[in-house]
């Protein structure tokens, strides 16, 4: 992959390659951009296929992140980290300390947080070398259940607008991925009187919820095709492409995922089907808008951040207003939207 090219594609400001021998790191750390503030986006542990997988994530997610944050109304900018390997293998103190000198040495331009396979424990290990962390133990804690509590918000606003009522209750939701997020998004639906569909790689999570939740247990190729009425992708991102829309079953699509679509083209594929998409960068912002108020208001309030995920509902009602006024995908009204706010403060 030709980094500047891609550099150059996506709009990033910096591109930072991190290795060490000793520990077994291998991280890519991407800032897109600062226009509104220091970049912030989790770090994502993840055993990639290639380098080239890794970086193509990490570009995509931390763009992504641009978007999220501005859209949340958030004075920061958007980054992002990835860091090759087996998270079993590789995770231990000295690691997480060397990673955190590399975050160190951007000296504020990015601020990391939790993300896939990276946890609260993580966390305060990297914020043992540097103060350039957020989600810490000591303060606003794992942002999942923050994430979870904003799909939720924003896929009640979609039924809202597809099925003419905001309450779950007896919706078919068919959800991809039982981790942090997923499963916390799954509890909520559960109490709101969904009936659950779900598949994660872990088999005892399966179990979890079907025993807690009274989810029902399906493969990963039934769950694509599931006859439902909310798809949710809560997993790795590109799960939905032109091609395997045309089997999907449900009315709308919201999940905690990021970059759920392929591309685009995809969005508009899902609009030429009837199928409502809830960007996932509007409704997953629930987390970065708990680290953000710890990184930015100085002094952190539970009840005042709950307070502001809870109006992703209202900023999806927006990006659905949007698409319909100009007869666009909700794919590119959020886009719109998000670059709308990044431009306007543009020096």
């Amino acid at each position: 992959m030709q980094v500047v090219k891609e550099m150059n594609e996506y709009g990033h400001e910096q591109i930072v390659f991190a290795r060490d021998e000793k520990t077994g790191l291998r991280a890519i750390i991407a800032v897109h951009s600062t226009v509104l503030g220091p970049a912030l986006g989790g770090s994502r542990f993840w055993n990639y296929t290639s380098e080239d997988d890794a970086l193509f994530d990490v570009l995509r997610l931390s763009r992504g992140m641009t978007l999220k944050n501005a859209a949340a109304g958030l004075r920061l900018g958007g980054g992002k980290a990835v860091i090759i390997g087996d998270p079993k293998q590789l995770k231990s103190r000295e690691f997480f300390h060397t990673y955190g000198g590399f975050i160190n040495s951007l000296g504020g331009k990015y601020y990391t947080a939790e993300d896939v396979n990276i946890g609260a424990s993580d966390v305060a290990q990297i914020n043992e070398v540097t103060k350039f962390v957020t989600g810490t133990p000591d303060v606003s804690g794992n942002p999942s259940p923050f994430t979870a509590r904003g799909v939720y918000m924003g896929m009640k606003a979609g039924a809202n607008v597809k099925f003419g009522s905001d309450s779950l209750k007896g919706k078919i939701i068919a959800v991809q991925g039982l981790g942090s997020v997923g499963y916390a998004l799954c509890e909520h639906l559960y109490k709101d009187g969904a009936k659950l569909k779900v598949f994660d790689i872990n088999p005892a999570v399966m179990e979890k919820a079907q025993k807690e939740l009274g989810a029902n247990i399906v493969t990963a190729d039934e769950l694509l095709t599931a006859d439902c009425d909310i798809f949710a992708p809560c997993a790795m991102g590109a799960v939905l492409n032109t091609e395997n829309v045309k089997n999907l079953k449900c009315k709308l699509v919201a999940g905690a995922a990021n970059n759920v679509l392929m591309d685009a083209a995809t969005g508009d594929a899902l609009d030429k089907l009837g199928i409502l998409y809830l960007p996932d960068y509007i409704v997953n912002a629930g987390g970065v808008i708990n680290c953000g108020v710890e990184i930015c208001d100085g002094a952190y309030d539970v009840d005042a951040v709950n307070a502001r995920v809870d109006k992703i509902y209202d900023t999806t009602l927006k990006i659905i207003a949007l698409a319909k006024e100009r007869n666009i995908s909700t794919y590119k009204a959020a886009d719109d939207y998000a670059l709308g706010i990044v431009e306007a403060n543009r020096i």
